[in-house]
C-alpha cells in the first residue's frame, strides 16, 4: 500500500526569484512553526510570530506558504506522512506473518510517538483546525495508515492467529494507546524506548488475543 502524494505544498517548485535560499528558509519556517503551535496552539499563533521566530520576513515566509493554514497543512501532511512511511519501513522487513508485522507496526508506532513528541502533539491537537479541503486530503493519508493496522489485524484472525471478537475495537484500543505516549513519555525517565516498545507490543497481542506468538 502507498500513501496519497497529493501534498498540500502551494509553492511546491521552492522559493519565487529573489526569495530565501531554497530549502534554508522552508526548513526554519518549519521548524518555527512546530514550535510555536506546540508553546500558543494554531489559534494562539499569527504568521508573524512564525515569521519572527524564523528570522525571515513576512514577505520571505510567503514566499513558500501562503498562509498559516497552509503552513498547519503542510507541517501535518509532513509529520502524518513520515509516519506512514515509518511503518511501510517496518513491514517491509517483517514478511508476511501477521504477529511479525503487529510487532513492526506497534514498533514503528511507540518510535514515532517517542522521537517526534512535539509532532504528535500538534497532530493530536491541531487536525480539528483544518479547513475541509486540507482535512480531506489529510484524511486520505491518515485512513491509508489506519487501513495498515486493519488489514494485519483481519489477516491474523483468518490465519486463526488472532482470537479477538471485535476487531475495531482492538485495533482502536492499540492505536490509542501508541498514541497517547506522545503525551506522557520522558525520555529521562526510567524506561527506555526499547523497554517501551516491548511493553507495548505485549499489550497489542494481548488486546488482539494472540496465540502461540
Amino acid at each position: 500500500m502507498s500513501a496519497p502524494t497529493q501534498q498540500p505544498t502551494p509553492t511546491d517548485g521552492g522559493p519565487a526569484a529573489g526569495g530565501p535560499p531554497r530549502g534554508a528558509g522552508r526548513a526554519a519556517i518549519t521548524n518555527a512553526a512546530r514550535e510555536i503551535f506546540a508553546e500558543r496552539g494554531y489559534h494562539g499563533t499569527s504568521i508573524r510570530d512564525i515569521a519572527a521566530r524564523a528570522g525571515l520576513s513576512l514577505s520571505a515566509l510567503y514566499h513558500w506558504h501562503s498562509s498559516k493554514q497552509d503552513l498547519l497543512a503542510a507541517l501535518l501532511w509532513e509529520g502524518t506522512n513520515d509516519y506512514f512511511e515509518a511503518c511501510e519501513r517496518e513491514l517491509a522487513a517483517a514478511g508476511d506473518d501477521p504477529t511479525q508485522r503487529l510487532r513492526a507496526m506497534v514498533r514503528s508506532s511507540v518510535a514515532y510517538r517517542v522521537r517526534r513528541r512535539v509532532e504528535s502533539k500538534i497532530i493530536a491537537q491541531e487536525w480539528r483546525n483544518l479547513e475541509p479541503e486540507h482535512q480531506e486530503r489529510l484524511n486520505e493519508l491518515a485512513d491509508a495508515a489506519t487501513r495498515l493496522w486493519t488489514d494485519i489485524i483481519a489477516d491474523g484472525i483468518r490465519r486463526g492467529v488472532f482470537h479477538c471478537a471485535h476487531p475495531e475495537d482492538a485495533r482502536r484500543t492499540v492505536v490509542a494507546a501508541c498514541n497517547a505516549i506522545a503525551q506522557w513519555y520522558d525520555p529521562a525517565g526510567e524506561v527506555d524506548l526499547e523497554e517501551l516498545i516491548a511493553r507495548y507490543t505485549d499489550i497489542a497481542l494481548r488486546v488482539v488475543d494472540a496465540r502461540g506468538s
